[in-house]
């Protein structure tokens, strides 16, 4: 396999690069797609990537319970003023998402392009490769606890999330796209790639609709006129008509990272290849269908990198004013629903509590959890804490500690103004 053009990163398409990368490659590359790039293989990409370019770090963020790093790579400028966050390959058995973001990390770090030099600059591109190192060893969706990393960004079980959370928290992403597969299911459910956006009703405004528009108007365009078919995860459509059958899923559980990062005022995005080969090459050749696995979430990147290279002022203005309007501590709080499923009256709290109180036990339980999610709170009475709503994490503090949340770390007082 050819690496990609570094000048396709920001859109301009491949066939315009006048000389293709050079530098390490993955076994996947090696084998033209005919295996996954191993663990050792992975470790020894990046060491030589770092090693080839000042713009390239790697650093441990977490450990697994089996002992394996969770590795985050920064491309660019630590301090640039605009960084963006790629989740790579959650679900152990779900591995196109890491060969395109290690494809990706060799690409923008090695470029000479001036396009892209001049985007390092004011952007930090950061990857988590492999979110899911337990998992990618075992072939298993979950890691090797058992559970479903993808499902657990509020309640914070695994240190694989808790990895993730301490990203957001500390670098403070403006965009999170996140890289996963999917089984298909002939012949409603058979696209290319599928992607979709915060559904949870407490994403702000602006932030959902920058999120959208990623998804409609960046991410799948650039993915079908690089050759692939695109659709809205989770929905199955009418394969005569192309109109939307059922919802078989991508609802607005705020534990899910696409609603998480929407919550917390960063767009978001997630984005599925499908697994299976569907076409008789791909099935006669698995390498084939391997290739068209890395290869649609490689035109997503590019696009996710274009639009924040074009947009960038409008997303700025859009996350900056969502986390300011928790400081206004105004508005409701929703607790169920999506943005294509409006919530009934019990999930909708158009007059919230102005604070919580956690007991001093609760709060030694959750204090971890709290500050990996950047909530504030104050000291209050025989060692209990109060965590105000005033603060940015406004949504997310109901979220965590309101008896109404789903997956609520506590159920604490509620407290009036």
């Amino acid at each position: 396999m050819v690496p990609v053009a570094a000048c396709a990163l920001l859109g301009t398409p491949v066939a315009s690069a006048q000389e293709p990368t050079t530098g390490p490659t993955t076994g996947f590359e090696q084998t033209d797609g005919k295996r996954w790039t191993t663990p050792e293989e992975e470790a020894e990409f990046l060491r030589a990537v770092d090693a080839a370019s000042e713009d390239v770090t790697v650093e441990r963020i977490g450990e697994t319970t089996q002992h394996r790093p969770v590795q985050l790579v920064r491309v660019g400028a630590r301090s640039a003023p605009t960084t963006v966050l790629f989740t790579c390959s959650q679900h152990g058995d779900e591995p196109s998402g890491r060969e395109a973001c290690l494809t990706s990390i060799r690409d923008l770090g090695l470029s000479e392009d001036p396009e892209v030099r001049s985007f390092l600059r004011t952007t930090s591109v950061l990857f988590v490769p492999n979110a899911n190192p337990d998992g990618n060893v075992a072939d298993t969706r979950e890691n090797a606890q058992g559970l479903d990393i993808n499902r657990d960004h509020v309640a914070l079980q695994s240190p694989e999330a808790r990895a993730v959370a301490r990203v957001i928290r500390d670098e403070r992403p403006v965009l999170v796209h996140d890289l996963h597969e999917y089984g298909a299911k002939p012949p409603y459910y058979v696209k290319d790639l599928l992607a979709l956006w915060p559904r949870n009703l407490n994403t702000a405004e602006g932030v959902h609709g920058e999120s959208q528009r990623l998804s409609e108007e960046y991410v799948r365009p650039a993915v079908e006129d690089a050759g692939f078919s695109t659709g809205t995860y989770g929905i199955w459509t009418d394969p005569e008509t192309g109109e939307p059958i059922k919802q078989v899923a991508g609802d607005g559980q705020e534990r899910i990272l696409r609603n998480t990062v929407g919550v917390k005022h960063a767009l978001g995005l997630l984005v599925e290849t499908r697994i299976d080969p569907l076409t008789e090459e791909e099935r006669d050749d698995p390498a084939v269908n391997n290739r068209r696995r890395v290869d649609s979430h490689l035109a997503g990147v590019r696009a996710t990198l274009r639009m924040l290279s074009e947009r960038r002022d409008e997303i700025l203005a859009e996350t900056t004013r969502a986390r300011l309007a928790g400081l206004r501590d105004e508005g409701p709080v929703y607790f169920g629903g999506a943005d294509n499923e409006p919530p009934t009256a019990d999930q909708v709290d158009q007059d919230p509590p102005c604070a919580y109180r956690l007991t001093a036990e609760q709060f030694r339980e959750v204090r971890d959890e709290l500050d990996l999610h950047g909530v504030r709170s104050l000291p209050g009475p025989d060692g209990s804490r109060v965590v105000p709503m005033r603060q940015e994490a406004r949504s997310l503090v109901a979220l965590l500690l309101d008896a109404r949340g789903q997956f609520r770390v506590a159920d604490a007082e509620p407290l009036s103004c």
